[in-house]
């Protein structure tokens, strides 16, 4: 089993190399040295999360149509396909939007729609097969493992993709692109051999499929468990809205490279994976709800630092602002996904899971286009970019208190708590 949770594993970094490109870096280069309007890269960055409800139809329809015997493999594969040539052809749809904007749009349309497309094929696919390999034994170490990979890998792409652009231009930008997503495809074919068998994909599998109507329905018995959902949904869309913003911020307010810019994702991830190891051992110490205040405030904290950075001009301020913000984002997630299956009815596990899904989703959705929209209005209105990129940090930072405040009314022992919750990585795994 260890060599096919690798496999996974990997199968789970080449998606996510295809993501750290296009959120590190090409979304700097559009807005900052293309000039492109933050909404409209908000908007395409934003697109795995609009096909999210796909997911369930995704996995609902490959329960029911193997392809050659194998059920999972081969949308897996198409995924990834979709994934790599998304990814290949962004910067040069990026330099036709400039060049272009109509015919830009639309093939932007198309190129940055198979990204996002692939992401839910894939993802969905490669999770299944991942709960079928792993029995409900080994499921906690195989997404554990999955997701240990993963972080590390966006890690090691940004520092790897900082270096392989510098010094910037278009030619550099491309050459690099395409080196991501040939070692992608390259990891991602290595993970699919002899991964599944085709005696096994062809039996039926009894898999939960929920609708969102199921979803609903569950979470509105409770008062406490829809105030939940909201409270994830306004933390996330708040901790996770700046990631279109972050580093076109750093090349406005502090004229960092290309290089430079590139590098805060690896800062950042670094971050929440030392802080997620100490939430664990936190755990079993302090409580769950404080730990998420803690982290909810160090993120809070984060924002307000990076929004004086900005004020001041101060470089080191602003790195300071962004591992605080790592750091809160790595404990906020382990306990407030402690906190969600805390709020767990027995017997309604999987839909649970699946409303944290359409949570974490709905955020990084809203998070993501209301910061594209609201600084490029206030650029338009004010003709002061930093001070568009300044509002829009201050807005997160305020819908960040907001959520700290409703943790406070948030009550788990109102909720059986029968469930056996996961261990802490196998939480932080369903936060991807």
């Amino acid at each position: 089993m260890l060599r096919k949770r690798l496999q996974l594993g990997l199968i789970h970094v080449a998606i996510a190399m295809t993501l750290v490109p296009i959120n590190s870096t090409l979304n700097r280069v559009m807005i900052k040295e293309l000039g492109i309007a933050a909404t409209v890269v908000a908007i395409l960055a934003s697109l795995p999360y609009i096909f999210s409800p796909l997911q369930v139809a995704i996995g609902s329809y490959s329960d029911r149509h193997p392809v050659l015997g194998f059920q999972r493999t081969p949308y897996i594969l198409l995924g990834l396909l979709l994934c790599v040539t998304g990814l290949v052809v962004s910067p040069q749809i990026a330099f036709l939007m400039a060049n272009n904007p109509t015919l830009g749009l639309l093939a932007a349309g198309l190129a940055f729609g198979a990204w996002g497309m692939g992401y839910n094929l894939s993802s969905v696919s490669y999770l299944a097969l991942a709960s079928e390999l792993s029995g409900e034994k080994e499921r906690g170490k195989t997404i554990a493992t999955m997701w240990f990979m993963m972080i590390v890998s966006i890690i090691l792409t940004a520092i790897t993709i900082s270096r392989m652009v510098e010094p910037y231009s278009p030619e550099v930008l491309q050459r690099a692109f395409w080196m991501i997503g040939l070692t992608a495809l390259g990891l991602g074919l290595l993970g699919l051999i002899r991964l599944e068998s085709r005696s096994v994909s062809i039996q039926t599998h009894h898999a939960e499929n929920y609708t969102f109507k199921d979803m609903a329905a569950v979470i509105l018995k409770s008062r406490q468990a829809t105030l939940f959902f909201w409270y994830l949904t306004l933390l996330l869309a708040a901790i996770l809205g700046q990631d279109v913003l972050l580093e076109p911020f750093a090349a406005e307010v502090f004229g960092m490279t290309v290089q430079q810019t590139t590098r805060i994702t690896s800062i950042w991830g670094t971050a929440v994976l030392l802080t997620i190891l100490v939430a664990g051992a936190l755990e079993k110490r302090i409580p769950r709800k404080l730990v998420a205040q803690i982290g909810n405030i160090a993120a809070l904290s984060g924002f307000l630092v990076i929004l004086m950075s900005g004020i001041l001009v101060s470089t080191s301020g602003f790195y300071s602002g962004v591992l605080l913000l790592g750091a809160g984002t790595g404990l906020a997630t382990v306990a407030n996904l402690a906190l969600m299956f805390d709020l767990t009815i027995p017997g309604y596990i999987g839909l649970f899971i699946g409303a944290w899904g359409v949570s974490n989703a709905l955020s990084r959705l809203v998070g993501t286009l209301t910061a594209g929209v609201v600084r490029d209005v206030v650029t338009r209105l004010t003709h002061n970019a930093i001070l568009g990129y300044l509002i829009v940090f201050g807005i997160e930072a305020a819908m960040l208190a907001v959520a700290i405040g409703m943790l406070f009314i948030i009550d788990a022992d109102a909720f059986h708590k029968q469930v056996e919750a996961p261990s802490v990585l196998e939480r932080v795994a369903l936060a991807d």
